[in-house]
C-alpha cells in the first residue's frame, strides 16, 4: 500500500486545488491581524474631554449654552484659580439648580474668589467632544479608570490562549474543517455582541470568547494548508504570516475611514462570516482522516484533489498506509514521553514565548514615540513584508534553523545596542530598534513552520497549540513587563529581549534540520529525525 505522500505526489503537491485552497484559507491572516491589534484603534485616545458638574446637563440646556461654553463655565475657572487641575479627572465641588445664573453660574457659590472653592475627584460625569469614537470614552476608560483599557488587551490574549488548548484539542479530535467553521461562526457573532455591548463587562466576556475562537480561525487554516501540500511546499506557512501583515497595513486604513469604534468593530468582524461558505470548497484534512480511520474518506478527498490538479490516481491506489499508531485523545505526555519530542517541545515553548514577548514589546515600544498614529501603524506594517521575503529566498536553500536562530540573536544584538545608543540621534536608536523588529518577526514567522513540521500527524494540531499558548503568556506579560521595568530605567526592558532572544538563538540550534522531509506521521518518525 502506498504512503499518503506517494499518493500526494501523484495527485499533485501543490497544484490548482490545493492554490485555491491555500489562498481562501489566506485571508483568515487578514482578519485575525486586525483582530490581534485593533485594541490600537478601539482604545485610541478620545481628545478632548472634561467633568461635568453635577446639574449642568439642565442648566446648559435652560441657557442655550455650547458644548464649548459649557466647558468654559466649568473648566476655565480651574484654571483661573491658579490651580494646577485641567478639569479631566476633577470638578469644582459644586451642584447648580434652578437659582443659578446663566451669565455667572460660579457667582452663586465664590464670594468673588473661584479659587476658595474646594475640588472632587471626578467618577462618571464625563463629557466627550466625540463621545462615540472610542471604548475610552463609550465607557469612560479615564483618569483611575485608565488600566482597563490594557485589561481589554490582557483579556483577548487570555481568550488566545485557551482557544489554542481547547479548539486545538477539538480539531485533532473532531476534524480540522469542522472547528474552523465554528470557530469563524463563533468570532463573527461575539464581534457583533462586543460593537452593542451594553457595559464594559459585557464587552470583555465577548472580547475574550472572540480571542477563543480567534485563535481557532487561525491555528486551524494553518495547519490545513500544511497538511494538503508537499513537503518542498510547505513555505506556504510563511505566505500565511503575509497574509497577516497585509491586515496590520489595511487596519489603519479602515481605521481611518470609519468613524466610531462600533464601525470598526463591525468592519473587522463581519468578513468572519463570509468563511463559512468555505465549507463547499475546502476538504477535510486527508492526512487527519488517515489518523482517525477514514481511509475511504481520505482517499476520495485524493481523487478530488488529483482530478482539479488535472492528474489521474491508479486503479491500484485503492487504500493508502494508515499510521499504525493507535489513535488515543492527544495529551500532553505524548508530547513529552520520548527524548527528541521532549527537547522538541520544550525549545519551541521557550521560542514562542520569546518570539511573542520581544515582538509586542518592541512594537509597544516605537509606538510610545508618537506622531501619526495611522501612518506609523502601517510602517510598522510594512516592516514586517522583507522579513517574510527574507525566509521565503533562504528557507529552502540553507534550510529552517539558520535564519530561525540568526534571527533571534540579530534581534537580541539589536535590543542591546539600541539600549546604550545616546539619546541624542534618535534615527540611529530607531533603525537598530526597527533591524530588531526585522529579526525577531523572521523568528516568529519561521516558529509556526518548524512546530508544524516537528510533530506527528497525530498530535500536530494539539502540539502546536500547546506550544503557541505560550506566545498568548508572552503577550499577557509583555505591557506589564515593558511599562514597570521601564519605570525603573527606560532601556531597561530592552536588556531583558536582549538575553530571552539571544538564549532563544542558541537553542534552537538543538532543533533537528526539517527541510526537504516528509511531515513525520508517528512519534517514532520524529524520534527518527537527527
Amino acid at each position: 500500500m502506498p504512503s499518503f505522500d506517494e499518493v500526494l505526489k501523484e495527485a499533485g503537491e501543490f497544484g490548482r486545488f490545493q492554490k485555491r485552497v491555500f489562498f481562501l484559507l489566506c485571508q483568515t491572516g487578514v482578519t485575525f491581524s486586525f483582530l490581534f491589534t485593533s485594541v490600537v484603534f478601539l482604545g485610541q485616545a478620545s481628545g478632548n474631554y472634561w467633568c461635568r458638574i453635577p446639574g449642568a446637563a439642565e442648566l446648559s440646556e435652560r441657557c442655550g449654552w455650547s458644548l464649548e461654553e459649557e466647558q468654559n463655565f466649568t473648566v476655565l475657572p480651574l484654571r483661573l484659580g491658579n490651580r494646577s487641575s485641567s478639569g479631566e479627572c476633577e470638578r469644582l465641588d459644586v451642584a447648580w439648580d434652578a437659582s443659578v445664573s446663566c451669565a455667572s453660574p460660579l457667582a452663586h457659590y465664590s464670594n468673588g474668589s473661584v479659587g476658595n472653592l474646594p475640588l472632587t475627584p471626578c467618577h462618571d460625569n464625563w463629557v466627550y467632544k466625540q463621545p462615540h469614537s472610542s471604548i475610552v470614552s463609550e465607557y469612560n476608560l479615564v483618569c483611575g479608570n485608565a488600566w482597563m483599557l490594557d485589561l481589554s488587551q490582557a483579556i483577548l490574549n487570555l481568550g488566545f490562549l485557551i482557544g489554542a488548548f481547547t479548539l486545538g484539542y477539538a480539531a485533532d479530535r473532531y476534524g480540522r474543517i469542522l472547528i474552523y467553521l465554528l470557530s469563524c461562526l463563533g468570532v463573527g457573532i461575539c464581534g457583533i455582541i462586543v460593537a452593542f455591548a451594553p457595559n464594559f463587562t459585557v464587552f470583555l466576556i465577548f472580547r475574550f470568547l472572540q480571542g477563543v475562537f480567534g485563535k481557532g480561525t487561525w491555528m486551524t487554516c494553518y495547519v490545513i494548508v500544511t497538511e494538503i501540500v508537499g513537503s518542498d511546499q510547505r513555505i506556504v506557512g510563511i505566505v500565511i504570516q503575509m497574509f497577516f501583515t497585509l491586515g496590520i497595513m489595511i487596519l489603519p486604513g479602515i481605521a481611518y475611514l470609519v468613524p466610531t469604534w462600533q464601525g470598526i468593530q463591525l468592519a473587522i468582524s463581519l468578513p468572519n462570516f463570509l468563511f463559512l461558505l468555505y465549507y463547499w470548497v475546502v476538504p477535510e484534512s486527508p492526512r487527519w482522516l488517515l489518523t482517525r480511520k477514514k481511509g475511504e474518506k481520505a482517499l476520495k478527498i485524493m481523487h478530488n484533489i488529483a482530478k482539479h490538479n488535472g492528474k489521474y490516481l491508479s486503479p491500484h491506489y485503492s487504500e493508502i498506509t494508515i499510521s499504525n499508531e493507535e489513535v488515543s485523545n492527544p495529551s500532553f505526555l505524548d508530547l513529552v514521553r520520548t527524548p527528541q519530542m521532549r527537547r522538541n517541545t520544550l525549545i519551541l515553548m521557550y521560542a514562542w514565548f520569546t518570539s511573542a514577548l520581544v515582538y509586542q514589546g518592541l512594537v509597544m515600544r516605537l509606538g510610545i514615540v508618537g506622531g501619526n498614529l495611522y501612518l506609523d501603524f502601517f510602517i510598522s506594517g510594512a516592516v514586517e513584508l522583507p522579513a517574510a521575503l527574507l525566509i521565503l529566498v533562504t528557507i529552502d536553500r540553507i534550510g529552517r534553523r539558520l535564519p530561525f536562530g540568526i534571527g533571534n540573536i540579530v534581534a537580541g544584538i539589536a535590543c542591546l545596542i539600541t539600549a546604550f545608543l545616546p539619546e541624542d540621534i534618535p534615527w540611529l536608536k530607531t533603525t537598530v530598534a526597527t533591524l530588531g523588529r526585522l529579526g525577531i518577526t523572521m523568528a516568529f514567522e519561521i516558529v509556526y513552520l518548524v512546530n508544524t513540521e516537528l510533530y506527528p500527524t497525530t498530535l500536530r494540531n494539539f502540539g502546536v497549540s500547546l506550544c503557541s499558548s505560550l506566545c498568548d503568556l508572552g503577550g499577557i506579560i509583555a505591557p506589564f513587563l515593558l511599562f514597570r521595568l521601564a519605570a525603573v530605567w527606560l532601556e531597561l526592558p530592552l536588556i531583558i529581549f536582549s538575553i530571552l532572544a539571544v538564549v532563544c538563538g542558541l537553542l534552537v540550534f538543538l532543533l533537528p534540520e526539517t527541510k526537504g522531509i516528509s511531515l513525520p506521521e508517528t512519534v517514532e518518525d520524529v524520534e527518527q529525525l537527527s
